[in-house]
């Protein structure tokens, strides 16, 4: 069972940073922690992609603001995505 998460880029909006990339949940795997390098999270917004996306859902297991960056999130077996983090 494997989650793992590719951060793709990031950038400066404003005085916020923004973090994004992909999750993938395999072998069984309902998701796991995503570690944004964010000293505060604000805000994650995670989709889900492929067929079946719309009929699955996906929760974020946090409380916003989160301090250190690291954030869980929750999804059904052998899922996919994308994510975006917004803090500083």
């Amino acid at each position: 069972m494997a989650f793992t998460y590719t951060i793709l880029g990031q950038t400066i909006f404003g005085d916020k940073r923004i973090v994004y990339g992909t999750f993938t949940s395999n072998g069984g795997s309902t998701g796991g922690d995503i570690l944004t390098g964010l000293t505060v999270l604000e805000n994650l917004q995670c989709t889900l992609r492929g067929a079946s996306a719309a009929a699955n859902a996906l929760a974020i297991n946090e409380t916003f603001p989160l301090s250190g960056g690291a954030a869980t999130i929750v999804t059904l077996a052998d899922l996919s995505g994308t994510f975006l983090a917004i803090g500083n």
